[in-house]
């Protein structure tokens, strides 16, 4: 298999990089984005509740991380109005499509944690 990844430049929102990978991580890259995407692989979640699957986020990353997401099309934040006021959380169809990485990665750490002697706290899948 050729690898193409330098071959090329690869553009996303106006934005070029030099290398597929740098574009990928650029997206979901960072400790919270796959974190949050992980967390609505079930389906749409309210703000708050979806806050709290991570107990170490400050209100400041939880809200730069969906906004980054949601910037680049992969979760939608739909907003209700009523009182008080409701928001929810969904993957968009290119969420849903790197949803598989996010998968393998939780994998990947269960597996790391059983290769340390330790059990990871709950399953990822």
């Amino acid at each position: 298999m050729e690898d193409q990844t330098h071959k090329t430049k690869f553009f996303f929102q106006g934005e070029e990089y030099i290398c597929s990978l740098e574009l990928a991580m650029n997206i979901i890259g960072g400790k919270w984005k796959t974190m949050i995407v992980y967390h609505l692989k079930d389906g749409p979640m309210r703000s708050g509740e979806l806050q709290r699957t991570l107990p170490h986020v400050s209100n400041k990353m939880f809200t730069q991380a969906t906004r980054e997401l949601e910037k680049n099309g992969l979760i939608k934040r739909v907003i209700y109005a009523v009182v008080p006021p409701k928001v929810e959380y969904q993957l968009t169809e290119i969420g849903e499509s790197v949803l598989p990485i996010v998968l393998d990665l939780a994998q990947w750490g269960i597996e790391i944690s059983k290769s340390q002697k330790q059990k990871p706290e709950y399953p990822y899948r």
